[in-house]
């Protein structure tokens, strides 16, 4: 059986390389201005992951642009339903007046990693990405509370794992403020993606094996190593026979 799965990047976020990584991912998370770009950025990212046959999405955060979004805040679902309601909306208008349709949502790092876990956070952001646009796919961790209530809302659900991350024991994961949250080897990487798809298991630092599911594969493009690791990573799953196609499931 063909193995095929999507290959997603975080875009419009200032790393400088997001035409390097265009030709090689199949989905493009754009940010939405509340952790990084603004209405500019957004309009060229999509422009360019069009010219490429890049799927688009928003890629709503926390409003923190200090931290890049990456820091956990306290926050009430209410906020963040209006938070997300307001960037995937705003994405929605710019993309249509490039004459492109959103494929996808995936919340940015703190707001993922807090929705994962944060029931109310997670049907709040759900209920904002239903309220805008059901055809949108949802980018979430299979079993995590994002994905369930995703799922509650009739959303698609497009399952991710993430190349360039450790993984904890509880499937979250590894805190970036440890020394091992990132991988830096994408020919380590590679057999533990192929893991993934196969058997839809990875060994996490905990020493014991977590289950997931890949439907989509995330890589950090903010990065420095990010085109390098991308392009290594997407040969050497190729040459296993993997198909790279970005999610596009039917209502």
């Amino acid at each position: 059986m063909k193995l095929v799965v999507d290959l997603n990047a975080d875009l419009g976020e200032g790393a400088g390389h997001d035409e390097a990584l265009l030709a090689l991912v199949t989905s493009a998370n754009i940010a939405c201005g509340f952790h990084a770009g603004d209405a500019s950025t957004m309009r060229t990212s999509i422009d360019a992951a069009r010219a490429r046959n890049v799927a688009v999405g928003a890629h709503p955060s926390l409003f923190d642009r200090e931290n890049f979004g990456r820091k956990e805040l306290p926050v009430k679902p209410n906020e963040v339903f209006d938070a997300v309601v307001y960037q995937v909306g705003v994405f929605a208008a710019i993309a249509e007046a490039a004459g492109a349709r959103p494929n996808h949502v995936k919340p940015h790092c703190a707001l993922y990693n807090m929705a994962a876990r944060d029931k109310a956070l997670a049907d709040a952001i759900a209920r904002a990405v239903a309220s805008v646009d059901k055809r949108l796919i949802f980018f979430a961790p299979v079993r995590s509370a994002l994905a369930r209530a995703g799922e509650a809302c009739g959303l698609q659900i497009a399952h991710e794992v993430f190349a360039d991350r450790n993984y904890c024991g509880d499937g979250s994961l590894v805190s970036r403020s440890r020394p091992d949250a990132l991988l830096h080897d994408p020919t380590q990487a590679a057999p533990r993606v192929l893991r993934m798809l196969r058997e839809g298991k990875v060994h996490s630092v905990d020493g014991v094996d977590v289950d997931v599911r890949a439907q989509t594969i995330c890589l950090h493009g903010d990065n420095p190593q990010a085109v390098d690791f991308a392009r290594t990573l997407r040969s050497q799953l190729e040459t296993e026979g993997v198909i790279f196609r970005p999610p596009n499931f039917s209502k």
